[in-house]
This record gives structure tokens, sequence and C-alpha cells, in this order.
């Protein structure tokens, strides 16, 4: 029988009352001692369970990348110390140059790289691996909360980021004329009051063009009368910049005031994107609005109310969901924008050859375009090369990210990397390779996206699409260029490729073309005498990627 069943039916006895004291305190002794040694047995053999799974993962881990050529570890803690010494793109452009197109790095112990720099690969890996990294998803999800469109897992963003790309890319973009053209006037009217200060910081203006582009575009005319757009610019980039630091820590840093002030700072952007949503909704009920408002309007309601029933019945806040969405979409946007915008400008002002004839291009397809307010950049080849060769000279961020959380990757060329790898394409690297491009590859050269055709006396049919349309360009000898498809490229990736690629590029694209074809028809941009460009790409790894910060000069065109 149980020993503490004898002791409750003696202690219902009453001859139990002879028993002593002694023995009853000797007995709860020893039960306790049994009970605590029950517990840690089972303590122990959890733990022993958990460790030995770890373990085997580990060495797991260990055997396949074994098999993937790369340099050995220079020590335990892998390449973490040198990484925090040498720019992992030199560190990688010498790792391809002696073992081969794909390379391994440890950058711990449990944490393993695979770099990628054969385009053919590269595309196979991008279609593959649907995955992004846990530590940007987790640092999405604490600056702007709850995210559809931008969490880690693939599955978990997939339907929404298919509804989000068909509205941007096919019902935005059959009006993409009319969607930029109201911010285009809101940043040159900008441009002209901050042009009486003398010059004007590339990297504080390209970001401030983007963000006035994408507001709009999403918000419509809401965006551009709110009082707060400058305020919520300025704490969007805050919160991001933070975001990766906080979310590196496993545990939820309590402890730091500067965690609670970053939170703080995170739920005041939270509240400023629900009042402008709230702006937009009294917008759209109370003022009847012009197709572009129109348009952008849609797009902004599209975010916040086209939500499927299966995310209403959800657990989810769907509210808090559609910020998340919306603050996440304007930080990618921003970046990606800015960041083009940026290297757009600083390569006009050290070519200024190139500057001189888009400018003239601009202007004889006015001359012959019937709506002169305007500007008709389909008609702009040499425009849209300028654009292509500065994202492919100088891409947004130095890697290109991927992971395979659940499943490993087993690529054509029969290697095999492992389920979490982080899996990386040097944008640099492969974007300024000479097998891909050419000798010229490290030079900056529009012209490698036209080729010359004869010159024909009909027009072609001109379609909305972005790449792969032909448009004719004069040159002093004559001469007409048919603009390139960039993407049919394997190398050029300033957009990414594959399931995750970005899903507004061709309206990123679109815009920035309709943005340039204003600025330069009244300004000539110019470097402030005195002012070094930096011509180096960011080694910035955090989610906002530092712009060049050139001082610039916007001459106004004497039309």
């Amino acid at each position: 029988m149980n020993p503490f069943l004898c002791f409750v039916l003696q202690a219902w006895n009453p001859s139990s009352c002879q028993v002593s004291s002694m023995e009853t305190s000797r007995f709860l002794r020893d039960y306790a001692v049994w009970e605590i040694n029950a517990f840690l047995w089972i303590s122990l053999i959890t733990i022993t369970y958990f460790l030995s799974y770890k373990l085997f993962k580990l060495f797991k881990l260990w055997n396949q990348a074994c098999k993937i050529p790369g340099p050995p570890s220079p020590s335990f803690y892998g390449y973490f110390t040198t990484l925090c010494k040498q720019n992992l793109t030199e560190v990688l452009s010498d790792s391809h140059e002696e073992y081969g197109s794909i390379v391994k790095l440890w950058l711990s112990p449990k944490q393993l790289l695979v770099s990628i720099k054969e385009p053919e690969i590269i595309k196979e890996m991008l279609l593959k691996a649907k995955d992004k990294l846990p530590l940007t998803g987790k640092a999405f999800n604490l600056a702007f909360g709850r995210s559809t469109l931008f969490a880690s897992s693939f599955d978990k963003v997939e339907s929404r980021r298919e509804s989000l790309a068909s509205e941007l890319n096919v019902r935005l973009l059959d009006r993409a004329n009319l969607i930029p053209t109201k911010a285009v006037d809101h940043i040159m009217a900008e441009l002209h009051q901050n042009m009486t200060k003398g010059s004007i910081n590339c990297k504080m203006t390209s970001q401030h063009m983007a963000f006035t582009l994408l507001g709009a575009t999403i918000f419509g005319d809401t965006f551009l009368a709110w009082l707060k757009s400058t305020i919520y610019e300025e704490l969007l980039m805050m919160v991001a910049k933070d975001a990766c630091f906080w979310a590196s820590y496993s545990v939820i840093p309590f402890w730091k005031q500067g965690f609670w002030r970053y939170r703080r700072l995170c739920t005041e952007l939270k509240w400023l994107t629900q009042d402008l949503v709230q702006q937009c909704s009294k917008y759209r009920q109370y003022r009847h609005m012009e197709p572009s408002a129109n348009l952008g309007m849609e797009a902004g309601v599209f975010l916040q109310d086209n939500i499927s029933l299966q995310e209403i019945n959800g657990r989810h806040n769907v509210r808090d969901e559609s910020c998340g969405n919306i603050m996440s979409l304007l930080f990618h946007g921003c970046l990606t924008t800015g960041g083009l915008i940026n290297n757009m400008l600083m390569r006009l002002v050290t070519h200024p050859e190139i500057q001189h004839k888009i400018y003239s291009e601009i202007i004889m397809a006015k001359k012959g375009s019937e709506d002169k307010a305007q500007p008709v950049v389909e008609k702009m080849p040499l425009l849209w090369a300028t654009i292509y060769e500065s994202a492919r000279v100088m891409p947004a961020g130095p890697l290109l990210q991927r992971c395979s959380l659940k499943h490993d990757l087993r690529l054509k060329s029969g290697v095999i990397v492992p389920a979490g790898a982080i899996l990386v394409v040097p944008m640099q690297l492969v974007q300024t390779d000479d097998s891909s491009w050419g000798n010229d590859a490290g030079k900056f050269n529009p012209y490698r996206f036209l080729s010359k055709t004869e010159k024909t006396s009909a027009s072609p049919n001109m379609d909305a699409s972005i790449a792969g349309h032909a448009e004719e360009l004069k040159d002093q000898r004559k001469c007409t260029f048919v603009l390139k498809d960039p993407n049919k490229n394997p190398a050029f990736l300033p957009f990414g490729s594959g399931a995750r690629a970005c899903v507004g590029q061709k309206f990123v694209i679109q815009g920035v073309a309709t943005l340039f074809a204003s600025l330069l028809e009244q300004y000539e941009v110019r470097l402030r005498s005195g002012s070094k460009t930096n011509s180096k790409p960011s080694t910035n790894y955090s989610m906002s990627q530092d712009f060049l910060s050139s001082e610039l000069v916007f001459a106004r065109r004497n039309n």
C-alpha cells in the first residue's frame, strides 16, 4: 500500500494517537525527499533530451556545411570578430574568387551564412527560398506591429502580397502618370522654397521626396495637406533605425529605460498612422474627389478596409494589423525609392553630359505631346536607362537576404543548404560582375540598357509596361534607340526576384521617372562647390540603410 495512504488511515484511527511525533516527522521528511528526487529526475531527463536534440541539430548542421566550399572559420566564434573590422562584401569577394560561386561563412558556431554569386543559381535560390530571416520579422513586428505583408514566413504573407501586387501593378499602373503629378508639384514647390537657403542635403532630400511620393500615392491629397507629415516621416525613420537593435534581445529587455522610450515612440507612430487613416476616411466621405485623388484614396482604403473575412474572424486585431501593413509598406517603399532617387541624383551631378541629354530628351518628348502639362515618360528611354543603371551600379542595400526556415534547400548544382541558414546575394558583386555586364561593368553607362536600331517612319504602338517597350531617342547622328528589358539579365536584382521580389517595383520606377522628368525640366542639379561624393556602397546592415549625404544645388533653368 502507498505509504502516504497508510499514514492517512493511521491518522483517522484513534489508536494512531499513540504514534510518536518523531515517526511522523521522519515519514514526512522521507516523502518530501522522494517527491523532490522524482522532480529532479524528470527535470534531468527533460533537459538532457532538449540538449541532446540541440546537439544533434548542431552536428547535423556542421555535417551538411562541410560539403559547402568556403574558407575555414578563423575561430570558434566564426567570422563575427572579423566582420566587426572588415567589410562583409570584401570578405565575400575574396571568398568567391578562391572557392567559387557558392561559399559559406560561419558567423557563429550555430549560424551559417551561404553566399551565392552565379546569376542562374541565384534565380533558382530566390524561387525556392521564400522566407525572411526571423530577426527581420521580429524587428518589423516590434517597430510597426503585426503585419501580413512582411512576416518572416512566406506562408503568412503570400495572399496579401499577391493582392497588393495586383493593386499596385495593374489598377494603379494603368493611370501611373496621374498618380504622382500632384506629389511632384508639391515636391517642386518645397524644393523651390528650400533653395533659398542655399544647398540641399542629398540624403534628406531623397528621403523626403520618396516619402512624399509614396504618401500621396497611398493616401491621396489628404497626405499632402496633412500637417503632421514631417513629424511622421522623422518618427518613422527613427523607429526603424533602432528596431534591429532591440529585436536582437532574445528576452524583452524590460529592465532598460531606453527600451520603454522606444516603445513609446512606436505607440506614437501607430497613433499618427491611425490619425492619417481617419483623415482619409473623412476626406472620402465629405469631399468630392478628383480622379487622381480618388485613385490615391482607393489605395489607402485598400490597406485599411479591404480585409478578408478570414482575417476578420481570426484572433488578430485587424485594425492593428492594418496599421502595421501601412507603416511597413511606407518604410520599405521609402527605403527603396529614396535610395534610388539618391543614386540618380549623385549620378546626374557626376555625369553632367547624361543630365544634359536627358533634359534634351524631355524637351523633345513634350514638343511631340498633346498634353504639355504632363511629362510623357514613355518617350524618354535614356531617362529609363539612367534609372536602371543607377539601380545597378549602387543598389539600395549590400545584401539580398533569404532563408528557408522549415526545409533544406537543394540546388541543381548539388549543394544542399541546411534549413535556417542565411542565404545572401552580394548585390555589389553580382551587379558589377564582368561576366554578366561586360568589361565596363564597374562604370556608369546607361547605354548598356539601350540598343541601336534603324530609324523607321512609323511610330510603334506604346503600352503601359515599364520594360520591354521600344521608344525613339534621336541624337545628333539621328540614331534610334530601343530600351531593353533589364529583367532579362538575371544579374539585375535591385528589387529582388522570385516570390519575395518587391511587389511595387514597376510602380516605383514609373513614379521616379515621372519625378525626374519634372525635376530636370525645371532644374539643373549640381554638386555644391567643395562637396565630396562617396561612390562606395553603404555597409550598414540595419533595417535603415544610410544614403549618401553630399550637398547639392538645384539651379533653376531659364526655359
